[in-house]
C-alpha cells in the first residue's frame, strides 16, 4: 500500500474511531488471492469490547462506502484489537502493558523478560521474574534502552488481586 494511500485513510477514518472513544493503531491493505482485505487495528486504555468494534466497524463501513477512499475494486473490512502478543511501539502502549509480562530486544544487545511495574516520561520500572528459586528484582529500562518489546501470554500466571479476593470470598 502506498505511503499516500495510507495516509490519507489515515486521515479519513481517525476521526470516526476517536469518535467512538478508540485509537487508531493500525491501518493495513493486504491481497488474500483476487480479494483485498483492509484491516483496522483499534484499541483504547479500557480495551474494546465486540460491541464498540461493530459499532466502529459500521461507522467505518458507511464512511468508506460513501467517499469511495478504497475504489472501485470490492474488498473486506476488519476491525480488530491488537491482540495477545502485541508489539509496544507507543507510550500508550506500555501504559496498558502494565502489570504484563514482556519481552524486551535492549539496543546494546540481549534480551530480558519483565513486568511492567510503572511507566513515566523517561521510561519504565519492571520486575525480573527469580529463576531457580531467586526472589524477583526490579530494575528501571529507560526508553532509549529499549529496540523492541512484545507482550507475552501467561497461561498460568494467578492474577493476584482477583485471587485474593476470592480467596477471602470462600
Amino acid at each position: 500500500m502506498s505511503t499516500t494511500q495510507s495516509e490519507r485513510l489515515r486521515e479519513l477514518l481517525e476521526p470516526l474511531v476517536t469518535s467512538h472513544g478508540l485509537d487508531l493503531e493500525e491501518i493495513a491493505v493486504d491481497s488474500v488471492g483476487r480479494k483485498r482485505v483492509l484491516r483496522v487495528v483499534v484499541d483504547s486504555d479500557t480495551g474494546a469490547d465486540l460491541d464498540r468494534i461493530a459499532d466502529v466497524s459500521r461507522a467505518l463501513s458507511a464512511k468508506l462506502d460513501e467517499t469511495n477512499a478504497m475504489g472501485d475494486d470490492a474488498y473486506d473490512l476488519e476491525v480488530g484489537t491488537p491482540g495477545a502478543e502485541r508489539l509496544l511501539t507507543e507510550y500508550r502502549h506500555f501504559v496498558r502493558a502494565t502489570d504484563r509480562l514482556v519481552k524486551f530486544q535492549l539496543t546494546e544487545g540481549g534480551e530480558l523478560v519483565a513486568r511492567i511495574l510503572e511507566v513515566d516520561d523517561e521510561g519504565i520500572g519492571v520486575e525480573v521474574p527469580g529463576v531457580k528459586g531467586r526472589k524477583a528484582t526490579t530494575r528501571r529500562l529507560g526508553f532509549p534502552e529499549i529496540a523492541k518489546a512484545r507482550v507475552q501470554v501467561e497461561f498460568n500466571r494467578k492474577d493476584s488481586k482477583k485471587d485474593m479476593k476470592e480467596e477471602e470470598e470462600a
